[in-house]
């Protein structure tokens, strides 16, 4: 009798190291997340739960001539500035989807013009959404809107979602401000712009992934003009030399981060 309890017992304890180890493996496939690229600087982060689309300029791209807007979908658009190789699509996009647009108050302005009412302005600062934290960051850059009006300051975002915490810097210069996002946040990941002469180069961006602690580098912000053309195995191997991972997903390209 005592063996049969011990044996029930036993058969307990394993049970219950199973439904642990199913536990735990639902868990890591439930914070998956989706990154597709559209080229230049925009992107979809999608998780199980939310679609984010960042800075659309994808019809007037030669290089993502095979995406069709029509069938992209989004709850938010976030919009680090207002030129037209970051918003060409935005107007289009936000009255499709019907989705929250967040971006600095000018470009918030400037969409309501135009009849996209769904926004939410913000500036260097921090807010709780429905899918997590989004801090607007600093960036240096230029911000005049497609026709010549002001469109703010530029920026950056980091978002804390889906148990990770992911930097996008938009179009940026290398500055010294990104070393405070180390001491604010354990990034899992960092966007940044790669093809230089608007932006940061390759070389800068190895740097600024060191300001801002983080190892894997998405990049983004190259080879759609002549003078943002870069040698991909190069910047590769560049990252590679300072021990970081550089993603360069093409265009149309999915990658679970």
């Amino acid at each position: 009798m005592a063996v049969c309890l011990a044996n029930k017992a036993k058969g307990r304890g394993l049970e219950g190291i199973g439904s642990n180890l199913i536990s735990n493996r639902k868990s890591q496939y439930a914070n998956k997340m989706k990154y597709t690229y559209y080229g230049q600087s925009s992107f979809l982060l999608e998780t199980d739960n939310i679609k984010l689309l960042f800075d659309p300029f994808i019809s007037q791209n030669p290089l993502a001539k095979n995406i069709d807007i029509t069938k992209i979908e989004a709850d938010y658009i976030l919009i680090s500035h207002g030129h037209g190789d970051h918003v060409g699509d935005l107007v289009a996009l936000a009255k499709q989807t019907k989705a929250t647009v967040i971006a600095m108050p000018e470009v918030c302005d400037w969409l309501a013009k135009q009849d996209v009412e769904n926004v939410h302005p913000m500036n260097y600062g921090k807010f709780t959404f429905d899918f997590g934290v989004v801090r607007m960051v600093w960036a240096t850059h230029s911000a005049g809107l497609p026709d010549g009006s002001y469109g703010g300051n530029p920026a950056g975002f980091v978002l804390e979602l889906d148990s990770k915490q992911i930097y996008f810097a938009g179009d940026t210069g290398l500055t010294v401000e990104m070393k405070l996002l180390s001491e604010l946040y354990k990034l899992d990941y960092a966007i940044l712009p790669i093809g230089g002469n608007y932006t940061m180069d390759v070389d800068d961006a190895v740097i600024a992934a060191n300001y801002v602690n983080c190892d894997k580098v998405i990049g983004v912000h190259y080879d759609t003009f002549p003078v943002i053309e870069i040698d991909s195995k190069v910047a590769i191997e560049s990252f590679k030399r300072a021990q970081k991972q550089l993603l360069l997903p093409k265009v149309g390209e999915t990658i679970t981060l």
